[in-house]
């Protein structure tokens, strides 16, 4: 069973997928696993295609981009739901630490707007690992429940 990390709706990733003429197809990401995501696209993807995964991470005024690959595809009201897994487990320890990252910063701006604290990165990033960082998936083990 794979365990799925939610990914921010608020941090855009774009899946490009190699179509037939050469376009790329972008799509948003609604959740990301230990080894894979999980996103709406406007197309459906054939399992074993291969796709790249551009995370832009402004913060660090960087893209991460790794490649993928289409493990299932299934027909929403819509679009379509698309899974892919990595394609080795550096870029799947990589993704996981960019959605820390990005859990992070959301908890920041979350607790700025409902409680009107302005936190450091540094406070907002102790904050969050101390309350949910057990309950954030982790590769080869079970979550804590």
């Amino acid at each position: 069973m794979r365990h799925f990390i939610h990914h921010p709706t608020d941090t855009p990733i774009e899946v490009n997928i190699a179509c037939a003429h050469g376009e790329e197809t972008p799509s948003r990401s609604s959740s990301s696993g230990v080894g894979g995501l999980a996103f709406m696209s406007k197309k459906e993807i054939s399992p074993g295609t291969l796709v790249q995964i551009k995370i832009p991470y402004p913060r660090i005024k960087s893209e991460f981009i790794i490649d993928a690959k289409v493990v299932w595809c299934r027909k929403r009201a819509h679009g379509v739901a698309l899974g892919i897994e990595f394609q080795n487990e550096d870029d799947a320890f990589h993704v996981r630490m960019l959605e820390q990252m990005c859990h992070i910063h959301h908890y920041r701006l979350e607790i700025n707007r409902d409680e009107g604290r302005a936190l450091t990165a540094k406070q907002a990033a102790f904050e969050w690992i101390t309350k949910y960082s057990a309950d954030f998936p982790n590769p080869g083990k079970e979550p804590i429940h």
